[in-house]
């Protein structure tokens, strides 16, 4: 079977399709990798909370999507809005890759600390989480692919930049990571570690079901589903600063998910523990009670914010 795979054109984004597509050359189907560029990719300038969370790196793939140029997009799943637009469906989950975010500097000396210096990130969680836990540590903008941020790193804009330590992995940066932070304080965001497939519902069943059995791995599938079920009920986009981790222990799944506020002042994290069968209404309850923790003024107050 032919299947043609849609991507962005980063390196990252590219690392991802040739990934995909290994994958499904072992399970012995042939592919073609088709770039497509998107509002993200075009718009550098601004932060991602400023553009529109919605679709900004997806909106474009997902009409080839559906006029059938491609047969399925590939994502990293914590780019994925929590509401697929109508017709839209993720069949598949990559396992997981480590889940933490790092500290990457090209300063030899370079100490993580609670401390005068500056960090690149355009991340509404990672802003406010450093604010939370590192006040003392200034952040400035700083937008593009891997190495576009680092370039810029380099350059003087800042001392590191705070990024997922699957990207870094991916791109072979290993040497620039400074300092691993912990999952304890920097959750991670929903589906950080895993590549995503998308199709429209028009493609062939046969088609979905050679792509599941060849991509998709149950483990990372199950926590996903729980995750991302958190992020629907809150309606979380790229810009709202929550996050989720869910992990599997034995038959149950695990879950510590919260929201901070865009000052870093409050911050709210529970954990929930339920089977692995009840995975979404896991996710479900853990938004319900982030909210009547308190999470519902939070979000209000961030969503008349931005």
């Amino acid at each position: 079977m032919h299947i043609r795979i849609g991507t962005r054109g980063s390196k990252l984004a590219l690392w991802q399709a040739y990934y995909v597509q290994e994958k499904l050359e072992k399970a012995g189907h042939t592919s073609e990798i088709v770039i497509i560029e998107t509002k993200g990719d075009k718009i550098l300038d601004v932060a991602i909370s400023k553009i529109g969370s919605k679709g900004v790196f997806t909106e474009e793939i997902e009409a080839q999507l559906a006029d059938g140029s491609i047969d399925i997009a590939v994502h990293s799943a914590k780019d994925m809005q929590s509401h697929l637009p109508e017709g839209f469906e993720l069949i598949a989950f990559s396992e997981r890759e480590q889940v933490n975010d790092v500290v990457v500097s090209h300063k030899k000396d370079f100490q993580f600390a609670n401390q005068p210096m500056v960090i690149g990130t355009s991340s509404t969680r990672r802003i406010a989480t450093l604010k939370h836990f590192y006040p003392e540590i200034e952040t400035v903008d700083i937008r593009g692919n891997l190495q576009t941020r680092i370039k810029k790193m380099e350059e003087g804009l800042c001392d590191a930049i705070l990024l997922a330590y699957a990207g870094v992995h991916r791109m072979g940066y290993h040497d620039k990571i400074a300092h691993t932070l912990s999952t304890e304080e920097f959750i991670p965001a929903v589906g950080q570690g895993s590549v995503a497939i998308e199709v429209h519902e028009s493609l062939n069943q046969e088609k979905k079901d050679v792509i599941r059995f060849a991509i998709n791995h149950k483990a990372t599938e199950n926590c996903l589903k729980a995750e991302r079920a958190y992020l629907r009920y809150l309606e979380g986009g790229c810009s709202i600063p929550v996050y989720g981790l869910a992990r599997i222990s034995g038959t149950n799944i695990e879950m510590e998910a919260g929201i901070i506020s865009l000052d870093g002042l409050e911050r709210i994290a529970l954990k929930l523990t339920d089977s692995i069968a009840n995975a979404e209404q896991l996710g479900t309850l853990m938004a319900k009670q982030v909210l009547a923790s308190g999470g519902d003024k939070i979000l209000k107050e961030i969503k008349e914010q931005l």
